[in-house]
C-alpha cells in the first residue's frame, strides 16, 4: 500500500567509500524493484566518502530518478547515516541494505511480502536451515554466533541473527521506536531489539549473504563490545523495568494492507505510465 507519498518502500542504503560497490548494488536493487512492479526510492546516504562513491550514486540517478543521494553531514558513523535515512524516508515500509552488495534483492522482495501479508518488521537470519552464507570470516562468525547467544538468552528470543544489519519495517514501527539512540553499528541491534520490546509484530525468514567483492568493510571487531553492550542492556532494562510504557497502544495490532496493487500496477491498467 502507498504512503500519500505514493512510494510503497523506502531502501536506506549507508554508504563510506563504496566506490567499488554502490554502482551494481543500485543496479541490481532497482532492477529487481522495477521487474517486481513496486513503486519505491532508495536513498542512499553518504557518510564523508573521500573516493568516488557520490559520483557512482549521481549516475545512476541520472537514469533512474527513484534514486536519492543524502549527505549525512553530522557526525559519521554507521548509526548516524542509517538514522539520516531514516529521517527522510517517505515509504509505507523502510528496509536497510548495506551497500557493499552482501544482501540479496531477492530476499528484499520476500521481506516487502512480509510487510505487505503477515508482519510489521522483517527479519532475515543466515543461521537458519535455507540460507545461504558465503565468505563469512571466520573469527567474525565465531563472535556473531557468541553474541547472538548473549542476546537470545538474555531477552528469551527464538530469533538467532538479531546483529545482521538487513531488516525492514513498516513506516509506523520506525515511528514507534524513536528516539534512537545508537551512533555505529549498534544501531543493527537497537532497531529489532527496540521492536520486539514495544510489542511489534515480526517474521524471520532464511537470507542470503556473501562476502563484499571490494573494498573494505566498515565494521571492524572493536565495534564488539562496550557499544553493544550498552543498548543490549539499555533495552533489555526497558524490557523488564518500564512495565509496558513504551509498547504500542492496546489495540493497534496487525493490519494487512487494504490494497495491494501498487501505482505502477494502477497505472498500467488505467492504460496510463
Amino acid at each position: 500500500m502507498p504512503d500519500k507519498n505514493g512510494v510503497t518502500l523506502s531502501v536506506v542504503i549507508p554508504a563510506r567509500n563504496e566506490a567499488g560497490n554502490i554502482g551494481k548494488t543500485l543496479d541490481e536493487l532497482t532492477d529487481r524493484l522495477t521487474r517486481e512492479g513496486l513503486d519505491y526510492e532508495v536513498i542512499v546516504v553518504d557518510d564523508g566518502s573521500s573516493d568516488q562513491t557520490v559520483e557512482e550514486v549521481r549516475a545512476r540517478r541520472v537514469r533512474d530518478p527513484a534514486i536519492r543521494l543524502v549527505t549525512n553531514d553530522g557526525p559519521n558513523g554507521y548509526g548516524h547515516a542509517v538514522r539520516r535515512g531514516l529521517d527522510v524516508f517517505r515509504g509505507a515500509a523502510v528496509a536497510i541494505v548495506m551497500a557493499d552488495g552482501s544482501d540479496d534483492p531477492e530476499d528484499l522482495i520476500h521481506y516487502y511480502e512480509i510487510l505487505r501479508d503477515r508482519a510489521e518488521c522483517a527479519f532475515g537470519s543466515r543461521f537458519i536451515p535455507g540460507s545461504r552464507v558465503q565468505g563469512y570470516p571466520r573469527l567474525k562468525l565465531i563472535l556473531n554466533r557468541a553474541g547472538n547467544l548473549f542476546i537470545r538468552v538474555l531477552f528469551g528470543l527464538p530469533y538467532n541473527d538479531v546483529t545482521n544489519a538487513f531488516k525492514a519495517y513498516r513506516a509506523n514501527v520506525i515511528r514507534g521506536c524513536r528516539p534512537f539512540l545508537s551512533p555505529h553499528y549498534n544501531l543493527t541491534v537497537e532497531l529489532p531489539l527496540k521492536a520486539i520490546v514495544r510489542g511489534y509484530s515480526y517474521e524471520v525468514v532464511p537470507i542470503a549473504w556473501r562476502q563484499r567483492a571490494a573494498g573494505e568493510s566498515g565494521f571492524h571487531l572493536r565495534e564488539i563490545g562496550s557499544r553493544y553492550l550498552f543498548i543490549v542492556l539499555y533495552l533489555w532494562l526497558e524490557k523488564i523495568l518500564t512495565r509496558g510504557d513504551y509498547r504500542r497502544p492496546a489495540g493497534e495490532g496487525f493490519v494487512r494492507w487494504p490494497d495491494h496493487t501498487t501505482v505502477s500496477e494502477q497505472r498500467r491498467s488505467d492504460g496510463r505510465r
